[in-house]
């Protein structure tokens, strides 16, 4: 059965049991790096104008973060394979987006994937086929996502398992950036999902 294909199928699951499942991966490791960048973001990276990645979309195309100056913009570290919080959060987001309506239609939103080896343009447009459209993948070579990681303060780092794969550690939340490419805020799998969608508003309110 196609990876999609089953994403579809437990997409309600993941939903019922999000909570259990996220607690369940940051006992097994994601909380750290979710604190980190809490604790540490605002030093670094809280500035999209200063930052100098380039990556490649789901589409295809090169992306910088000054092509985001001007519109709020949501940022996501995961990757394909993940096998919970990274579905459940992107399933979050679309419900963040279908609730702020046509606000939402302005928003620059991207997944940017910790595992360049096994997402390519391709597998994260099939991939992000299960989601709200409006959400984006990015990727490149290693190097390239490494850069753009440092830029966010984002950390990751590759997990052999025992069955000879390897699973990624890497920064859960999601960084919400205002039109003037300043870090506004972070929504964590902590938060109360009634303060997300003010949050978002919050920062697209600003003036650029």
């Amino acid at each position: 059965m196609r990876r999609g294909a089953l994403i579809r199928g437990g997409a309600g699951m993941v939903a019922a049991v999000g909570f259990m499942l996220a607690v369940g991966a940051w006992r097994s490791g994601d909380l750290p790096w979710q604190q980190q960048v809490t604790e540490t973001v605002g030093t670094r990276g809280a500035d999209l104008e200063s930052m100098s990645w380039q990556l490649t979309s789901h589409e295809g195309e090169r992306v910088s973060p000054q092509s985001w100056i001007g519109q709020t913009s949501l940022v996501f570290f995961g990757f394909t394979w993940c096998p919970d919080v990274c579905p459940m959060t992107l399933l979050n987001i679309s419900d963040w987006l279908e609730e702020l309506g046509p606000d939402a239609d302005g928003l620059a939103v991207h997944l940017v994937s910790v595992d360049p080896e096994r997402d390519t343009p391709e597998v994260l447009a099939d991939y992000l086929s299960n989601f709200d459209p409006r959400i984006s993948g990015l990727t490149g070579s290693p190097d390239e996502v490494a850069r753009a990681a440092d830029d966010f303060n984002a950390t990751y780092r590759r997990v052999p398992r025992d069955d000879g794969d390897y699973t990624v550690d890497h920064t859960a939340g999601v960084m919400v950036f205002d039109p003037d490419g300043r870090l506004s805020s972070i929504i964590d799998l902590h938060d109360d999902p009634k303060f997300a969608v003010p949050k978002i508003r919050r920062a697209m309110e600003r003036e650029v």
